[in-house]
């Protein structure tokens, strides 16, 4: 087998949906014996007061996006949510958006955060950032 260089990999990594990229990633731990999960920071220490919190929230980069409700328009919502997150089918949006309040998106930085927001609070969702 010819080896590939690093950007004709990246190139049949785009190609794959979410969860054949998801499938890949279980083969690969196992065949590999190894984990791709992001080692995980120790937990910060208890807010000694109010003035932590707000330090906290000020430099907080990373957002997760919560539908909250779907309000009256589901299927705007729903259509949406497959818009949002690309590879999700119908069946699975639609579980998602039946089971609120849910994450859409986690971990993205604020200015997807708020796009994400402004997306589904346009089709009629409750949603918010935590």
């Amino acid at each position: 087998m010819a080896k590939m260089s690093n950007e004709e990999l990246l190139d049949v990594f785009k190609e794959m949906t979410l969860l054949e990229l998801s499938e890949f990633v279980k083969q690969f731990e196992e065949t590999f014996d190894v984990t791709a999960a992001a080692p995980v920071a120790a937990a910060a220490p208890a807010a000694g007061g109010g003035a932590a919190a707000a330090e906290e929230e000020e430099e907080q980069d990373e957002f997760d996006v919560m539908l909250d409700d779907a309000g009256d328009e589901k299927i705007k919502v729903i259509k949406a949510v497959r818009e949002i997150v690309s590879g999700l089918g119908l069946k699975e949006a639609k579980e998602m958006v039946e089971n609120a309040p849910k994450p859409v998106v986690e971990k993205v930085d604020k200015e997807r955060a708020n796009e994400v927001k402004g997306k589904l609070e346009e089709a009629g969702a409750k949603i918010s950032l935590k």
